[in-house]
């Protein structure tokens, strides 16, 4: 399994820096897994896009058509979010050096990917890249490592 966050997930639908890169890299690839909230966050992302008019409605009904499509197929498992996974994020969260900056989605997906038993989290986000360590995960950028 391979921990995609949400700044990966999104380039498969949205044309962004780094998507050519990504849709490279996961060719061959399968078993991705995200936090089910991330679900929300591709879709709220694809919206943005076209509310900053990046994408035109006929473009945000075939990305939503394409995401669903590799949702039902089993290319994207959503992990889920309990009571247990919120207060182990609440735990780690409160126990971070004061120099870390982490988003509550942020440390979601990364508590998400540990209890998952995960070594490895792929992302784009450097908040979320540094802070990984923190969880017990390595961080991993294939966009700024080709």
């Amino acid at each position: 399994m391979l921990y995609l966050d949400t700044s990966y997930l999104l380039k498969l639908y949205a044309q962004e820096s780094g998507s050519i890169e990504v849709n490279a890299w996961m060719v061959g690839r399968s078993e991705f897994v995200c936090s089910q909230h991330g679900r929300l966050e591709v879709i709220s992302g694809l919206k943005r896009h076209q509310r900053e008019q990046r994408i035109d409605a006929r473009g945000f009904r075939q990305a939503m058509h394409q995401f669903t499509t590799d949702e039902s197929s089993g290319l994207i498992v959503w992990l889920p979010i309990d009571d247990t996974l919120i207060n182990q994020a609440c735990t780690r969260v409160a126990s971070l050096p004061p120099s870390v900056f982490l988003r509550a989605a942020d440390a979601l997906h990364l508590t998400c990917a540990s209890d998952a038993g995960l070594k490895e989290i792929y992302s784009h986000d450097r908040h979320l890249l540094a802070a990984a360590a923190h969880f017990g995960l390595k961080g991993v950028d294939i966009i700024n490592s080709v």
